[in-house]
């Protein structure tokens, strides 16, 4: 017998627990690296002033935070790839930015709120998005003007592009179900740090392996 609670767990796309796990992966090598710098007593490469970046690390999981989202602000599927997108293309713009666990959070609320104002024909509202992401409205207003211009207001996503970052998060599917024991999964998300103006919207163009900082390669 199934119970409601299951019901609503099974209810969950798959594709919000991939990009959860994702992102969470991420965050966690940029700390580490980022304590590990600390330690040695290297000056390091700070991480740029921003508006994405909080004080201290929210006590809520990435996956707990992105089912939240889910949960209450009724996004479609596709919505969630398209963030993946927004987020790379944000990424590949300011490549001295690292997702880490201080700014991860307002980094997919933001990008969430972007892409289903683009996708879907209904949405909430910023005021309800702000809720839902435990910020104020003033804040969610300022990030997403600072994500807009951080993307170029490019947000058109052509067939090709979001088949291209599907076929990354079925990738990563594959790695979570069967991950290689001594293969470091490599992903591209902004992994260049750079934008790849020959490559635009390929997330394995820029795919290679840093030893600092990473943006959104896993």
């Amino acid at each position: 017998m199934t119970t409601a609670g299951q019901q609503d767990q099974a209810a969950v796309p798959r594709v919000v627990s991939i990009l959860s796990a994702l992102l969470q992966r991420v965050a966690e090598r940029n700390d580490a690296a980022a304590t590990a710098e600390q330690q040695q007593g290297a000056a390091g490469r700070r991480q740029p002033v921003s508006a994405f970046q909080g004080l201290t690390k929210p006590s809520i999981s990435v996956g707990g935070y992105l089912e939240r989202i889910f949960r209450f602000a009724g996004c479609s599927p596709s919505c969630y790839v398209v963030a993946y997108i927004y987020l790379d293309r944000f990424l590949r713009r300011r490549p001295a930015l690292a997702v880490d666990s201080f700014n991860v959070h307002r980094l997919l609320i933001t990008s969430v709120l972007t892409a289903v104002k683009f996708v879907d024909d209904i949405c909430y509202n910023n005021a309800y998005f702000a809720r839902v992401g435990g910020i104020s409205l003033v804040e969610m207003n300022y990030l997403e003007v600072d994500f807009l211009f951080g993307i170029a207001f490019d947000l058109n996503v052509t067939p090709a592009a979001f088949a291209s970052y599907c076929s990354v998060l079925q990738s990563e599917m594959a790695y979570l179900d069967h991950p290689p024991p001594l293969l470091d999964h490599c992903y591209s998300l902004a992994a260049a740090g750079a934008p790849d103006h020959h490559h635009h919207d390929d997330p394995a163009a820029g795919c290679h392996h840093r030893h600092s900082h990473q943006q959104l390669t896993v």
